[in-house]
């Protein structure tokens, strides 16, 4: 590989920051349920700072998920609906933007899904999906110099996920157990069975250099760091998350409960600008990736011809109708990323009844009580983006939705 190339590498997945050894420990105690601990620590001025004044402040990971949020903000559509907006802040890792969200320093941010729903019911902390940041927009890739065709071959193989409590891990060990596999989680170097993959959480910036280094064998996550390992790390893609769980969400919008229910004015025109950004980034794919990226207004560290990728290169590349990474595009009709703001309470109550399924790392016994149809009810507050949407009637022309009743849908998974 050549040195610019993994110079690229770790400038496109945000150098340091997220990977030095606290961050680790900090994602490692998260995940094992001390968010309470966390918490406990937070000083109240910056609490108080986020909740009294009308200041957007936004927090996001270097990742497509974040899309509507920096579109509504490159475009202009907080200005128009009389939001004061501070530029976004780039965050490193899930475990500092949780953090950074449970401190007040931010009032919008993204979250893979079952973060949410962990936060609220294992950490009492009042978190509300107010949205979907995107729909599909994963993949998992493995090392281009692998034997590795199809999910059986994970057996054996180190795998890595962005985060315990995500959609990626979700659909790998839906994937996985169709195949005959275990999901295990095991020390690196402990002997595994031939029917064992072994997981361990990566923040995405690692996950390119980790299997460049074939310190692991695969990876699934966001975009755009699958298109970044294909065209920097020599990752070859095995099978594209959307193609498995159709129009699956992956990252979702979130509030402070407390924040929206003290301010429903303010929090419905947030609303209003982050529905216009999905609508956007929906209807200009390619805009919005030259847009995002450091060749534009520099929103992600990647090059133009990554988030190009990770936006748009799909169904038409030949490669992955032969390999098998795509398989259901006749009958799923969707793209590589997409970007539908509706909550469909379907895929929130698949969402937690598959948790429960899920080998994680940590406290579980939160799940073992946890009746997916409240949280349907709960976790979510459907009004604001209702709202948006109904002045928004674009949205409708997305194909993901059913003319019919686009506020429910049938989820569908299959292999």
């Amino acid at each position: 590989m050549r040195k610019d190339g993994n110079d690229d590498l770790h400038a496109a997945c945000c150098g340091h920051d997220g990977v030095d050894h606290e961050k680790r420990q900090t994602l490692d105690m998260l995940a094992a349920g001390g968010l309470a601990a966390m918490l406990g620590g937070l000083s109240l001025p910056s609490m108080a700072r986020a909740q009294d004044d009308d200041i957007l402040r936004i927090g996001y990971l270097p990742i497509t998920d974040a899309t509507p949020l920096l579109v509504a903000h490159a475009k202009g559509f907080y200005e128009e609906e009389g939001i004061e907006a501070e530029p976004p802040t780039l965050i490193r890792g899930w475990a500092p933007l949780i953090e950074g969200f449970t401190s007040n320093k931010f009032n919008l941010v993204h979250f893979l899904k079952p973060i949410p729903v962990w936060m609220r019911y294992n950490n009492d902390f009042p978190v509300k999906i107010m949205a979907w940041a995107h729909t599909n927009g994963s993949a998992l890739v493995v090392g281009g110099g692998t034997d590795i065709t199809d999910f059986a071959g994970l057996g054996g193989k180190q795998v890595a996920v962005p985060f315990w409590y995500s959609m990626h891990n979700i659909v790998l060990q839906y994937a996985l157990r169709a195949a005959g596999i275990k999901a295990v989680i095991k020390a690196q170097g402990e002997e595994l069975a031939p029917d064992e993959c072994n997981l361990q959480v990566l923040p995405p910036p690692d996950m390119p250099p980790a299997l460049a280094a074939r310190k692991i064998d695969a990876y699934i996550v966001a975009e755009p760091f699958n298109a970044l390992g294909e065209l920097n790390a020599g990752a070859r893609m095995l099978r594209f998350t959307g193609d498995i769980w159709k129009n699956h969400p992956c990252c979702v919008v979130c509030m402070n409960e407390q924040v929206t229910t003290a301010k429903p004015e303010w929090t419905q025109s947030v609303m209003n600008a982050v529905v216009k950004g999905a609508i956007y980034a929906s209807q200009n794919k390619a805009e919005v990736a030259e847009l995002l990226s450091r060749d534009g207004e520099g929103y992600l560290p990647a090059p133009a011809p990554v988030v190009s990728r990770a936006m748009t290169v799909y169904e038409d590349n030949a490669d992955y109708i032969d390999s098998g990474a795509i398989r259901n595009q006749v009958e799923y009709q969707n793209g590589r990323i997409d970007f539908q703001p509706w909550p469909y309470p379907s895929a929130t109550k698949l969402i937690v009844e598959a948790m429960s399924d899920t080998v994680v790392s940590g406290e579980t016994t939160f799940l073992s009580d946890l009746d997916p149809d409240f949280v349907v009810d709960d976790l979510v507050d459907y009004n604001f983006v209702k709202t948006a949407l109904e002045a928004n009637p674009e949205w409708l022309n997305d194909p993901s939705v059913n003319p019919g009743d686009p506020y429910v849908r049938e989820e569908i998974l299959k292999l």
